[in-house]
């Protein structure tokens, strides 16, 4: 898969649209978000990684920011300057009271087709936490392949998902339904080789939500390098 194929793919005018039901979702969830996942220990670690390994005063973007904590929160705090997205206008606007010092929009990853915040190399590098998971697999890897295009030469990838052999599945999430993809280890580092990132780094977390309906999980955090 060549990781510039992105731009030229139709399908991503049906993704808007399908993705209503998803912004609906985190519209109601809002806070309790946060409330329902308070241990981030893996996202933490990764942001970290992301903010000390990029020069100072990068650019940097948060791709479904949620409500900005921790990870715009901790990138700010490291020094970068940050732009965060969110399909969800609750959690964007949660997010501008959260880290005002960041630069937020409402905003579907597809609508970053065409320069929309940059163009190609725009970027020093992005946070992508649990974002891409909201997307069908057969959308994922042109997804990567524009967050490729937007890194600068050499430009760093934090990306975490899920571990689960499931593709565009409905799961309870606080009181709604989201959908949601996932991939097994050796499938996920496959999936972002082809999109042209080099994995770096690798780590593992068991994870339990507060919240009862919301299953435990496996989340994976990859450390990757345009290559």
């Amino acid at each position: 898969m060549s990781a510039t194929s992105y731009d030229g793919y139709e399908g991503l005018n049906r993704l808007t649209l399908d993705r209503a039901g998803q912004a609906e979702a985190f519209n109601a969830i809002g806070d309790r978000y946060d409330n329902a996942f308070p241990h981030k220990e893996g996202q933490l670690a990764s942001g970290a990684w992301l903010a000390d390994t990029l020069p100072a005063g990068s650019r940097v973007l948060d791709l479904g920011c949620g409500t900005g904590l921790p990870s715009a929160r901790q990138l700010v705090d490291s020094g970068h300057r940050v732009v965060g997205i969110d399909l969800s206008p609750s959690m964007v606007r949660l997010a501008r009271q959260n880290v005002p010092d960041a630069d937020f929009h409402r905003l579907d990853i597809a609508d970053l087709r065409g320069g929309r915040l940059g163009g190609t190399g725009s970027f020093d590098g992005i946070a992508a936490f649990f974002s891409l998971l909201m997307l069908p697999r057969a959308e994922i890897p042109y997804a990567l392949g524009m967050l490729h295009d937007l890194l600068r030469p050499e430009g760093l990838l934090a990306l975490s998902m899920v571990e689960a052999d499931v593709d565009d599945f409905t799961i309870p999430f606080l009181g709604n339904s989201v959908r949601v993809s996932g991939y097994l280890r050796d499938d996920l580092r496959r999936v972002v080789h082809d999109a042209g990132f080099d994995v770096v780094g690798e780590d593992a977390y068991a994870y339990a939500p507060s919240s009862t309906d919301v299953p435990p999980e496996i989340q994976l955090f990859l450390h990757l390098r345009r290559a």
